[in-house]
């Protein structure tokens, strides 16, 4: 194993998942429960936007990660989570499709209540990541 590899490896963000929305299969980053409240108290009942961005990365040997980086509006609130695009190859795919991406802690139930939906200002930015 390479050493970049393993350092992205030691990166990659567990919480990846998918839930139906709506009936639409749709990506969800699961988000440690103190810090996903943490960021709902700073920004609940604000008006803000949300810039997504999908940076990929590559050890050069196959080997393909996706940095999402979250940068709020309000709250002062930047998140990063290194996803691997070979084992979560059907995260990116419902991304791309719905050009919606939900964040969630561990207790919520997926798609039904506490849920932080997040609607991707350039969708084209999922369908290459996908790519």
């Amino acid at each position: 194993m390479s050493d970049e590899l393993k350092r992205f490896l030691d990166r990659e963000h567990d919480g990846i998942t998918t839930f139906d929305f709506d009936g639409k299969a749709t990506s969800c980053i699961i988000i440690d429960e103190k810090k996903y409240d943490e960021m709902l108290s700073k920004v609940s009942g604000q008006s803000l936007s949300i810039n997504t961005d999908l940076n990929i990365l590559q050890d050069g040997l196959g080997n393909v990660f996706v940095e999402i980086v979250l940068e709020f509006s309000k709250g002062n609130i930047i998140e990063k989570f290194l996803v691997n695009a070979k084992t979560h190859l059907a995260f990116f795919e419902h991304l791309a499709n719905t050009s919606m991406l939900a964040l969630s802690s561990p207790k919520s139930q997926y798609g039904k209540e506490n849920i932080f939906m997040i609607q991707l200002p350039r969708p084209e930015k999922a369908q290459n990541a996908l790519e």
